[in-house]
């Protein structure tokens, strides 16, 4: 169906335009589900796709979304995922349906503990380098909107990904939304569920534990050494098994001890600019093409730019209607910022990245180093570290003062709550991103009226787009290029972008171990029996 707002508001409005269209007695309607939904704003009337499945003369018959059994898996072989983030927690889920036990070893805090150290951040400007908005149970997804949109459908079920959400916890409205998302304030609860539903099953799950190094017997990777932090202090522990190492973007220890190790790693492209805030009064009118802005039945508006600058692509990144921008540094001398949203998406401001793509030959400094994306990365946090005055504060400027080569010599409200210092980004960020950031600005500006204007704000930096870093593995088994028993897996690995994403590569690298560890068990009682024979 193809509805006004007002039509698609509510369940009762939306029966009684299934009951028009489809010439039936609305008591006749036992039940309907919405399949899917998409708002059209292309024209000046905004209208709503519907695809939505009715029973007539029956009662409804199936459950929202499909429900799966999880085993109990105690006493079964162990499997390390290191990183509670999507990736781990999706690869520890399908352990269990495949067998296998997870032991999930994270480096941060449980997802509720980390909100007050998230709340030090503002409040003191302090960050823990083993708990902010990267590290701790959720990884960088949980407190950054929770967006569930991906393209990646080529390798393996969105659906069900999208399931298992809802199964923890998750509004059945993300199955049916065309840019399904859960918000920063349900996520946190979802996430513990998942926790739940693996201890349940007799998994493992250590939080506050930091894999320091792997343990590699003939070039065959068996197990981690991590430090464990107690109240007490710490302690070297060590863990056995096969390991799915999903460590997610930040984790730039672990990049260097593979580098230090001699694991094959290689430097990837990643994107690096700004947040860009506006008003959400602003994005609705823009958008839904209307002086008044969203009315009472349409959400936050959101928008999607992409422009091709001298070779190069300039693009928005995880935009967050009726959001708010939050610092994301992992660690001392460093400014790094993102965006999320609450459910209801009903903030005074939105914001998204705003982001030039950058390939390794980019970067000539340390040419030969596969880590010289990352190194890029520091070296530009430091500094936006130095200009917010070596604070939380960050380095912000008027929209057209940016794109005109002027200081702002105030600054409108912003969301970002460790406070913002008026500072000169098109002077002293890389001319090779401020340049492109111009221009992308001023076509998004002719393609959308009143886009780029002084009202708006951007602020530096936003540098934590994807890994800087890619860890080589054999496409057929997902293992490492080089060792037996490692499994790099999703965003932190190079190979997912997004929650969504990561989740499916999860899954995909549990599939390849629990593989892996079949074939290996099948071989040791082929050589048993022949050794008997």
């Amino acid at each position: 169906m193809r509805v006004l707002p007002q039509q698609a508001a509510t369940e009762q409005n939306i029966r009684s335009s299934v009951a028009a269209q489809a010439a039936l007695e609305p008591h006749r309607i036992q039940g309907l589900r919405i399949i899917r939904r998409s708002i059209d704003a292309r024209q000046r009337q905004v209208m709503v796709n519907l695809t939505v499945r009715v029973w007539v003369d029956e009662p409804m018959s199936d459950e929202a979304f499909q429900r799966i059994e999880y085993p109990n898996v105690e006493g079964r072989p162990a499997v390390i995922v290191v990183g509670a983030g999507p990736g781990g927690l999706f690869a520890a889920l399908h352990l269990i349906e495949l067998g296998m036990r997870p032991i999930v070893v994270e480096r941060g805090k449980d997802v509720h503990e980390r909100k007050r150290d998230l709340a030090r951040i503002s409040r003191e400007h302090v960050v823990d380098a083993e708990s902010n908005y990267s590290f701790g149970e959720g990884g960088a997804g949980a407190y950054s909107d929770g967006k569930l949109y991906t393209r990646s459908k080529k390798r393996g079920s969105v659906e069900k990904i999208l399931n298992v959400f809802c199964q923890h916890g998750a509004q059945t409205t993300i199955l049916a939304d065309a840019h399904p998302h859960i918000g920063t304030d349900r996520l946190p609860r979802v996430i513990e569920n998942i926790r739940n539903t693996i201890l349940r099953c007799g998994g493992e799950v250590h939080f506050r534990t930091r894999m320091t190094d792997l343990i590699i017997r003939k070039d065959r990777v068996v197990g981690i050494n991590a430090i464990t932090s107690t109240d007490e202090g710490e302690k070297e522990v060590a863990f056995a098994g096969p390991v799915i190492m999903a460590t997610g973007h930040s984790a730039r220890d672990v990049y260097r001890m593979l580098e230090t190790r001699g694991i094959e790693i290689e430097a990837k492209g990643i994107a690096v600019g700004v947040r860009l805030e506006h008003s959400s009064k602003l994005i609705d009118q823009i958008q839904y093409h209307n002086r008044e802005g969203r009315g009472a039945y349409l959400p936050a508006a959101e928008y999607s730019f992409v422009e091709q600058c001298e070779g190069r692509g300039v693009y928005s990144f995880c935009m967050c209607p009726g959001g708010f921008v939050v610092p994301a540094a992992t660690g001392p001398e460093q400014v790094v910022v993102n965006g999320m949203s609450p459910s209801h998406r009903n903030g005074r401001w939105s914001n998204s990245g705003m982001v030039v793509e950058m390939r390794p030959e980019d970067v000539t400094e340390n040419a030969d180093s596969p880590l010289r994306m990352l190194v890029f990365q520091e070296q530009l946090e430091r500094l936006a570290w130095q200009q917010g005055g070596r604070r939380q504060t960050a380095p912000a400027q008027r929209m057209a003062d940016f794109v005109n080569n002027r200081l702002s010599y105030d600054l409108p409200e912003s969301s970002y709550a460790p406070g913002l210092i008026s500072s000169p980004l098109h002077f002293w960020m890389p001319e090779f991103i401020t340049h492109r950031l111009q221009q992308g600005f001023r076509a998004f500006g002719r393609k959308s009226h009143g886009f780029l204007t002084n009202e708006a704000i951007i602020i530096g930096v936003e540098t934590r787009t994807s890994a800087p870093v890619r860890i080589c593995r054999v496409p057929e088994t997902l293992s490492h290029i080089r060792l037996d028993g490692l499994y790099p897996c999703g965003e932190g690995a190079g190979y997912a972008g997004g929650i969504v994403s990561a989740a499916i590569d999860g899954e995909r690298c549990a599939e390849a171990c629990a593989f892996q560890s079949r074939a290996e068990r099948g071989a040791r009682s082929e050589e048993g029996r022949a050794e008997r024979e």
